[in-house]
């Protein structure tokens, strides 16, 4: 392994994730507010303790209730007068659904005067939810999606109409209150109705939409869900005030920032990364190929969302896809090595942020007789990468908008 590069790779790496924490955001998206009535918090997804803290840590005493709904290992304290609850992610548990009826009555009886601050980041889909089947099915359909490479917008699109919260039906709920939302996206684009699929946002998706999904990936639904997906969601909402505060194009931005204070020149190639993870993988090795030997010190950055196509069994996820399969494209390259990361800090339902390899990975791979075009066929990059030190583990970070994938060459 090259440690400079991973050295180099970590800087950038905790630098990048640093730049994009949602405390300072949430700071902005409340200098000067004033509520006139009783402020309830309701914060949701893998950096809503987070941003939580933050608002509280503005406001104080002003807040009169809340609840916080996060990811399992992601609430870091108490925070006075608001219930910490942590569900499950990437599929809603029990957990999810009663912290979710929680928040239903914590902002239940508010009056046209009352406020509810609402902080939603990435995740909020299967943390935040009041299913109008069985959890049960739920969870069989958000595996089915997951398992079939639905991306986000696909599966957010199905998730809603299932779902007595999403798609704007969460600001219905809250009314006659405001609502004042703090929104981090982790979606491309940052479309309001698709992140943590829109709970206080109205339903731009149609039921046409959604039955053209179920049927392009062949989903099993029972009758209930299929009759829930006719239904139109919330298409006007008149108590709803929304910040957008974070995103991967942030996210990008303090990666080339890290990259040049490194002595790279760094090119952001795309901030709308969305295809396959091995496919992505394939793609920046070869820009690697391109540029190595030319003597310069280049950094390639891509953001963005990958998804993973499940053909096995095994552990990973996709940012350790992306990282694995340029491996094989690098090998035997002087000076390149490429990582790739999720801002949250999780890749997969793994302890890793995501992988990284050189042009060394390969070779170290094949001599513990590991061959990576198999693990890629079994999903099993995480086990791969543990091999030969190539997981990123951050830890949970507080945030969440979307993965960055970097590529650096040494002159």
């Amino acid at each position: 392994m090259n440690q400079n590069l991973r050295s180099q790779a970590n800087r950038i790496v905790k630098e990048a994730i640093a730049a994009v924490q949602p405390d300072a955001a949430v700071r902005r998206a409340l200098a000067g507010k004033e509520f006139p009535g009783r402020v309830v918090l309701v914060a949701a997804g893998k950096a809503a303790w987070q941003m939580a803290k933050a608002a509280h840590n503005v406001l104080g005493s002003r807040i009169d209730k809340g609840v916080v709904v996060t990811k399992y290992h992601h609430v870091m304290g108490e925070i006075p007068g608001v219930l910490c609850r942590e569900a499950g992610h990437p599929v809603p548990d029990e957990n999810s659904f009663s912290a979710t009826r929680e928040a239903l009555e914590a902002v239940s009886g508010l009056t046209e005067k009352d406020t509810v601050l609402f902080l939603l980041s990435g995740g909020g889909s299967a943390l935040f939810e009041d299913p109008l089947v069985s959890g049960e099915e739920l969870q069989d359909i958000t595996r089915q999606l997951l398992a079939c490479g639905a991306d986000i917008v696909e599966m957010n699109t199905i998730r809603k109409r299932l779902s007595n919260v999403k798609g704007g039906r969460f600001a219905q709920h809250c009314a006659p209150a405001q609502v004042y939302a703090i929104v981090l996206s982790d979606i491309l684009g940052d479309p309001l109705d698709m992140i943590a699929s829109g709970p206080a946002c109205p339903d731009t998706a149609t039921c046409a939409e959604a039955m053209a999904i179920v049927e392009k990936y062949g989903l099993k639904l029972s009758q209930t869900s299929l009759e829930l997906l006719r239904q139109e969601t919330p298409k006007e909402l008149s108590n709803v005030t929304t910040q957008i505060n974070g995103s991967v194009k942030e996210l990008c931005a303090a990666a080339a920032k890290s990259c040049e204070e490194l002595g790279y020149t760094p090119v952001v190639l795309t901030d709308q990364l969305d295809c396959q993870a091995k496919e992505a993988g394939a793609f920046l090795s070869a820009v690697a190929k391109t540029h190595a030997g030319s003597g310069k010190k280049l950094a390639f950055i891509a953001g963005g969302e990958t998804v993973v196509h499940l053909t096995g069994s095994g552990l990973g996820g996709r940012n350790q896809e992306l990282a694995l399969s340029a491996a094989m494209g690098i090998a035997g390259l002087a000076g390149v090595c490429v990582f790739s990361i999720g801002s949250d800090g999780t890749d997969g339902p793994t302890d890793a942020a995501g992988g990284y390899v050189d042009t060394d990975t390969d070779k170290t791979l094949k001599e513990q007789g590991i061959d990576i075009f198999s693990v890629l066929q079994n999903n099993d990059a995480y086990h791969a990468l543990q091999a030969c030190e190539g997981l990123v583990i951050t830890g949970p970070t507080g945030t969440n908008v979307n993965d960055v994938a970097v590529v650096l060459i040494e002159e």
